[in-house]
């Protein structure tokens, strides 16, 4: 079968490779003539762990082509996938223009039947406004199905997600575009992938209810080691014990600095603002976006309280730019904005990011990048670990001491373990854990011993 992605981002990437190496015959579509030139000759500029070899490979055997030329794309395709942007509106609305662009297209090229599908997060009811769209510039009428499939994709493993999910949504109308959907999966149902096939609308709100919950549960955890810290409970033993409950699950209650990237912010935000457009004000959506900008507050408190109130004039060093490990995606990283709130109060910082500092350049400027964590850490009067990558698990903890200015640890990912900080000789500052020193935030009351 011949399929092409319209948009050659992260999602739209990830699925033509993907479905290539599913066996399909994959065109990926972009109007950028340089990111296509690149991706032609199998460079890829996206940070993402077995991404390029999978391009490389379908390239190679001739599955896998990349294009500026829509209407040729199109014309030889069966299913064509919308994968642009959907950035957020200043008012927290999705920016549909992308999209529009696309349907546009598609119409004014479709010359026989296509099943159009999109994989970008969309509003519901944008289904509708596609296929309105579509209808709107056909030169003449053609038959086609506009269908819903959402991705569920998570930076750093997205190709494990693609090819291994944990269920795969199809919104469509018509008995003959579910067929064509499925047979694009089919060789999921080899490892017996549960399918939702559903409505259009249904599959639209699937897509924003998941992003919203997973970010619920880190608001809730987050508030939860904040309460740790004030009555000197445990929230690593908090959370297992809370975790192992089926009905809660132990997955995404990993206090930190707040949720991040391309995601879970611009869609809890776009969730706020269709509801609110649909004549229902949500209450806990708004509460969960409200808890994890105060996080990012809460941190810098933290850091301050390690210093002694105060961080003008000393050096601080950062690890982890990205707004989680294994990507060098920056979008909405709490780390960026915690390093801006340091710089603003008057400190000198250092970082260091295995992937993301070409980009953090572009926003930080006035950060001293460095070629190691040790290099970060040499002079600093405190370290501040912001994001767990792997290496960043096993540093050589007396050299660290060793290089640092004052021996202060602010580990805001909870990596290490608070009782051995304390033998090395660190004033540790952790997220809600037992026996890490615990600065008194603004508004709370000491913290017990």
């Amino acid at each position: 079968m011949h399929i092409s992605v319209i948009g050659t981002g992260y999602v739209g990437l990830v699925t033509g490779a993907c479905f290539a190496e599913f066996g399909m015959y994959v065109t990926c579509v972009d109007n950028v003539e340089e990111k296509i030139a690149e991706l032609q000759e199998g460079r890829v500029s996206i940070h993402e762990p077995g991404l390029p070899e999978l391009v490389a490979k379908n390239l190679r055997e001739g599955r896998l082509s990349f294009t500026t030329d829509a209407a040729k794309a199109i014309e030889q395709s069966l299913v064509v996938f919308i994968a642009v942007g959907t950035p957020a509106r200043a008012d927290g609305a999705a920016d549909l223009r992308y999209i529009d662009e696309v349907a546009d297209t598609i119409g004014q090229c479709m010359q026989d039947y296509k099943v159009i599908a999109t994989k970008s997060t969309v509003p519901v009811g944008t289904a509708m406004r596609i296929k309105e769209r579509i209808r709107a510039v056909q030169r003449q009428p053609v038959a086609f199905s506009v269908v819903s499939n959402p991705e569920f994709l998570r930076e750093g493993s997205a190709i494990e997600d693609f090819m291994r999910p944990n269920r795969v949504v199809i919104g469509a109308e018509d008995p003959h575009a579910i067929a064509i959907m499925k047979e694009l999966y089919s060789p999921l149902y080899l490892i017996e992938t549960p399918f939702v096939i559903t409505d259009i609308l249904t599959a639209e709100m699937i897509k924003y209810a998941a992003n919203a919950f997973l970010a619920m549960k880190i608001s809730f955890i987050n508030e939860i080691a904040t309460l740790c810290d004030a009555v000197g409970a445990d929230v690593h033993d908090v959370a297992k014990g809370i975790g192992l409950d089926q009905r809660i699950g132990r997955k995404f209650l990993h206090p930190g600095p707040g949720y991040g990237g391309s995601c879970f912010p611009k869609d809890v935000q776009g969730l706020i603002h269709f509801a609110r457009e649909a004549g229902v004000e949500l209450e806990l959506a708004p509460a969960v976006d409200r808890v994890n900008r105060q996080q990012r507050q809460r941190m810098v408190h933290k850091i301050l309280g390690a210093l002694e109130g105060t961080v003008a004039g000393k050096t601080i060093g950062v690890l982890g730019l990205s707004f989680k490990p294994n990507t060098d995606d920056i979008r909405e990283s709490p780390a960026l904005d915690i390093v801006a709130a340091l710089l603003a109060q008057g400190a000198h910082v250092k970082a260091y990011d295995p992937a993301a500092m070409p980009a953090a350049r572009r926003v930080l400027p006035d950060v001293e990048y460095c070629p190691d964590a040790y290099a970060v850490c040499k002079g600093s009067d405190a370290v501040v670990l912001l994001t767990e990558w792997n290496q960043f698990r096993a540093l050589d903890l007396q050299r660290i001491r060793a290089l640092l200015a004052q021996p202060v640890m602010v580990d805001l990912r909870n990596v290490y373990e608070p009782e051995t900080m304390q033998r090395l000789g660190f004033r540790y500052v952790a997220v809600g854990r037992r026996g890490a020193f615990r600065p008194p935030l603004p508004g709370m009351p000491q913290p017990a011993t």
